[in-house]
């Protein structure tokens, strides 16, 4: 089990329910919901500690899977305390990514609204809780707080101290997301209510800088705006500079890689999943362009600009559909999270749509 792929995978499979109407995929979702908690909530087989990571019982970790956070599934285990840390080994090393995290809360929560079931979204809302005590920090008197890369298993210590530019921002759409839907769906639901978390996301989100060159990045960026799009035609949320600024952010980054010459490059030079996400976020601009939601002028302008784009995302869907480019290295070197990618592609609603 890997924790990314997983979750987009859950997600997949919600989207070919809907499309087709045969309930086998919603089954092979929940199915998948379960393999996740049973092995990467647990410790690993090479570990000398057993059961769920978060040390409760058998059958209290049965009921609050997500209680100790998720595992990322990597195939060699965390360093250990004292070893000297070597950064390129430290990316084949287990432990807890936060981003990895908010893509299962977002993950659970899909679950939720699509069969109505409270717990998948008790489920998010507990291991959002657990995130944000596990990864933020305060580094000093009178400075803002900041948030770690990743922790270790038991969530104990840090194992990178830096970072990562976009999850003060996704931990606070995800945490707004996961409110809205128990506020409409589950009021009565147990589980943390997640202000004080979403009010803190807030704070270290704003003082970020969202702009970045990366792909991966830039799809994430306008995923987020989809979903922020969503949530206030919902009324769940009134900030439409956040909208704004998301868009931005997006365009700025998208500028630059547009100019790189990356997507000219052979397929041995290329990393599909991170293009994949680009693409993955470019559906989303065309769901927004094509969508009823209202826009102020100044969205509206943004969006447009986006728009001219959106080409780019069907050029990379079609590069990396071509079976002669799946033959590459880089493709068999990321096969599972490339083939994934692609599949959120195809299918991109699972993923995009608060449904």
């Amino acid at each position: 089990r890997y924790l990314w792929t997983d979750a987009f995978a859950v997600c997949n499979f919600l989207a070919l329910a809907r499309a087709t109407g045969e309930e086998r995929y919603r089954l092979l979702a929940l199915s998948l919901v379960e393999q996740v908690h049973q092995v990467l909530g647990r410790h690993r087989d090479d570990d000398p500690r057993q059961g769920w990571i978060s040390g409760l019982s058998e059958r209290e970790g049965g009921e609050h899977p997500t209680r100790g956070g998720l595992r990322i599934g990597k195939g060699l285990p965390e360093r250990e305390p004292g070893a000297t840390f070597r950064e390129r080994q430290e990316w084949d090393r287990d432990g807890q990514y936060f981003h990895y995290l908010t893509k299962w809360m977002h993950a659970l929560d899909q679950v939720s609204r699509d069969t109505g079931d409270a717990r998948y979204n008790v489920w998010a809302r507990e291991l959002d809780a657990t995130s944000y005590r596990a990864f933020s920090y305060l580094p000093g008197a009178d400075q803002p707080p900041r948030m770690y890369w990743k922790m270790s298993i038991d969530l104990s210590r840090p194992l990178v101290l830096s970072m990562g530019q976009h999850d003060a921002l996704d931990g606070y759409i995800t945490t707004l997301q996961l409110r809205a839907t128990q506020s409409a769906s589950f009021p009565a639901s147990s589980g943390p209510d997640l202000a004080g978390e979403a009010a803190a996301y807030r704070d270290m989100a704003l003082a970020g800088q969202w702009a970045s060159p990366d792909p991966l990045g830039i799809g994430g960026l306008l995923a987020d705006a989809y979903r922020v799009a969503q949530l206030m035609a919902l009324g769940a949320v009134k900030d439409g500079a956040l909208l704004e600024r998301l868009l931005q952010a997006a365009l700025s980054g998208l500028q630059s890689y547009a100019r790189s010459g990356e997507l000219e490059q052979a397929a041995d030079y290329r990393l599909a999943f991170r293009e994949l996400g680009l693409a993955i976020g470019l559906a989303a601009v065309q769901e927004l362009a094509e969508g009823e939601f209202g826009f102020e002028t100044r969205v509206a302008d943004r969006l447009e600009s986006l728009r001219a784009f959106v080409p780019l995302g069907k050029a990379i869907e079609a590069f990396w559909r071509q079976p002669g480019n799946r033959q590459s290295a880089a493709w068999s070197g990321h096969r599972d999270i490339s083939e994934v990618m692609l599949a959120t592609r195809l299918v991109p609603e699972g993923f995009l749509a608060l449904r």
